[in-house]
């Protein structure tokens, strides 16, 4: 992408959040782990937000980095914990609060008009998730505005303090409840950053094709479908930059819902995609015979998909790519900011690849959310009714039948 907005990630529930309304502003934005910032200056990068956190300043092992190679090369925008670390680095005062306050609060105390707060109507509401309180802001910054319990709720560097902007948010502006949040970013991202708005799906397709034909070439990718709209996005994208060098393959695990099996294939053939069906319902019930726990299951299921790949690339020797339905959900879940105890759960798509895996990877997919997916789908031509089609993830019925997979249990279950 030719400009980005990085989003540095502390640890907050809503780091998420923080994406998708940027997005929505069509604007692209990445978010890395909070010490994972680029060590080289890069022209792509038009701003940095500094994410909220469970964590507190004050505590000994609080998440730290150094905010030189940030602060004045890039606007930077600091949310929550972002905006109390800030102050806390160049020499304010952050305090625990005698009670945490988590709520509705409002803008009732405006104390200079400023472009951040374009757009805000009077005594706007926002939402406050903080056990911390800035009680003096340092010298290089001055305030914005308050609430009636939190004084300073929004301040920003002094002009000339920094070669770029910076502002900080005791609030959320992510999340909702905060009913101009969406204005608030926009104001910043774009008159304060200068980000031109012009990421779509249109132009995420172009650049893409143009970016898989770069990097794959003459070579030949395999790829199973899932029936879903991930794998289906992502193989139509595949099939626009690579043509017939792209090879599918659909596996019947036996866990799929009822028909899904021959519905799915005659949809595929309809879109012109080449996809071969495979019958391995025995193959997966025999090897998930006695497994009872939903990861233990879930191993067993990605390992087989696994052999199959294996053995349908063996069947095709010219094959030198596996592609892969990715998408940013999976690999965020599948990325601890604060170590590995702390992953939310391994995924069947970004965990478990052995080393010895012959196949590259391609995911055409990994950068975007669900709902970005089917806009591409759409700008792709895809049908409606693989686009909203009730999300089915590859382990399927396996995870959904408590103990024992048996044949008898999914078919009970695909009739339900």
């Amino acid at each position: 992408m030719n400009e980005r907005i990085l989003i540095l990630d502390f640890g907050s529930q809503y780091t998420q959040l923080i994406a998708r309304r940027v997005r929505e502003l069509n604007i692209y934005c990445e978010i890395l782990p909070y010490n994972r910032f680029p060590a080289e200056p890069d022209d792509s990068i038009k701003a940095v937000i500094l994410s909220g956190s469970p964590f507190s300043v004050k505590e000994p092992d609080a998440l730290r980095i150094d905010l030189e190679p940030i602060i004045g090369r890039y606007p930077v925008l600091g949310v929550c914990y972002g905006a109390q670390y800030i102050a806390d680095y160049y020499g304010g005062q952050v305090e625990r609060s005698q009670k945490r306050e988590y709520g509705k609060a409002n803008l009732t105390r405006i104390f200079q008009p400023d472009p951040i707060l374009d757009g805000m109507a009077r005594d706007s509401q926002v939402w406050m998730s903080h056990a911390d309180t800035i009680s003096r802001l340092p010298e290089q910054f001055e305030l914005i505005a308050g609430t009636d319990s939190v004084e300073i709720a929004a301040f920003k560097a002094r002009e000339g303090a920094f070669e770029a902007p910076v502002y900080c948010l005791q609030f959320h502006p992510e999340v909702t409840h905060s009913l101009d949040g969406s204005a608030v970013l926009h104001n910043f991202a774009v008159n304060i950053a200068g980000c031109s708005q012009d990421w779509t799906a249109a132009s995420f397709v172009e650049h893409t094709v143009a970016e898989l034909k770069e990097k794959i070439g003459d070579d030949h990718v395999l790829m199973a479908l899932s029936g879903g709209v991930d794998s289906t996005v992502a193989a139509t994208l595949l099939h626009r930059a690579i043509g017939e060098n792209l090879v599918c393959f659909f596996v019947d695990n036996g866990l799929l819902r009822k028909d899904e099996f021959g519905e799915v294939l005659s949809v595929y053939r309809s879109i012109g995609l080449n996809v071969e069906g495979i019958d391995a319902r025995h193959r997966f019930w025999d090897a998930l015979a006695g497994a009872k726990e939903p990861e233990q299951k879930r191993k067993i299921i990605g390992r087989l998909f696994i052999e199959c790949f294996e053995e349908e690339a063996e069947a095709h020797p010219e094959i030198s790519w596996l592609g892969q339905g990715t998408i940013y959900p999976d690999v965020i879940e599948s990325v601890s900011v604060h170590g590995p105890s702390v992953t939310i759960k391994s995924h069947h798509n970004v965990g478990g690849l052995p080393e010895h895996l012959k196949l590259r990877i391609v995911e055409p997919l990994r950068m975007l959310f669900k709902d970005e997916v089917r806009r591409v789908g759409a700008e792709l031509g895809i049908p409606q009714s693989i686009l909203g089609r009730h999300p089915f993830p590859g382990p399927g019925l396996g995870i959904r039948i408590l103990g024992e997979v048996t044949p008898d249990k999914v078919a009970i279950l695909q009739e339900a």
